[in-house]
């Protein structure tokens, strides 16, 4: 009988299975992406990279959460798969770019086993119909917005996917899970939608727990911790390097003279997984 092979990685605790249709013969479909990514019944994930897909010399990677449904895009899940590329000799070059169902995104490797690298993350984009955010008109911004039992001060960012920043003065898993689902499912995002939870420590830290859109409450996340870091910076209350806290660890947030948003974080492999073909029938 025929076996699957996937791989797994984790940025910050935020764990995605890499399956590649290069060396497997089945192709993933979304129930599938459902059990493998279930904690006691599948192998367990936040998520999985499927790919790479190539269209000429562009690399295409598509991104599932672990309710089957499709991102746009992740920053953990870019550096996750640049890294699979690396360790599987897609990529020698120490910059490369990679296509995501938001657009392209370039990736540079920081040292020579590619587990440090840059991404960058494009323009934070604020304005309510591109992120998008019914209801509302022009740039989202600190806005009084009725979540669960209270309002809270929101902020909108996409950064190809779209994010819900509440600044609040402390910040706690606990209060994360039990608004999550109210954000996330709120009638303002047709999407659905991405919440951080952010505390400013001072002008170069911000703390953030996170809760995100067919996935729930993870360890971290880097379009998060842009997006976070993005409406920080937009309110002035931090400067041009961030360093954005998570329950799984740190990554540096970085704001070029444009507005221009780079992040910089590791990634770990954690093993080779190899399933029967069963599985996937």
């Amino acid at each position: 009988m025929a076996e699957i092979t996937l791989r797994k990685y984790h940025g910050l605790g935020n764990d995605y299975l890499i399956y590649d249709p290069n060396r497997n013969a089945c192709e993933l479909q979304e129930r599938q992406v459902e059990a493998l990514c279930r904690r006691n019944l599948g192998v367990g994930a936040d998520g999985i990279l499927y790919g790479p897909f190539f269209d000429g010399d562009k690399m295409r990677v598509r991104i599932f959460n672990p309710d089957g449904s499709e991102a746009e895009k992740s920053g953990n899940g870019i550096r996750i798969f640049s890294k699979y590329l690396k360790d599987m000799g897609y990529v020698t070059e120490e910059s490369y770019v990679l296509h995501t169902k938001a657009g392209e995104t370039r990736v540079t490797f920081l040292n020579e086993q590619g587990d440090l690298m840059r991404v960058d993350m494009g323009y934070p984009e604020f304005v309510a119909k591109e992120i998008p955010v019914v209801g509302f008109e022009g740039e989202i911004v600190n806005e009084a917005i009725f979540f669960g039992d209270n309002f809270y001060n929101a902020t909108c960012v996409s950064l190809g996917n779209p994010n819900c920043v509440l600044m609040l003065e402390e910040v706690s898993q606990k209060k994360a899970m039990q608004l999550g689902p109210y954000v996330e499912n709120s009638r303002y995002f047709p999407n659905r939608i991405n919440m951080q939870l952010c505390q400013v420590l001072d002008r170069e830290n911000i703390q953030i727990e996170i809760y995100e859109r067919g996935a729930g409450y993870t360890y971290a996340s880097g379009t998060g911790a842009c997006a976070a870091a993005a409406a920080s910076h937009k309110m002035g209350f931090v400067g041009d390097r961030v360093t954005v806290h998570m329950h799984g660890g740190e990554l540096l947030v970085e704001f070029a003279w444009d507005g221009r948003i780079d992040m910089t974080g590791p990634v770990v492999y954690i093993g080779s997984i190899t399933l029967a073909e069963q599985f996937f029938a």
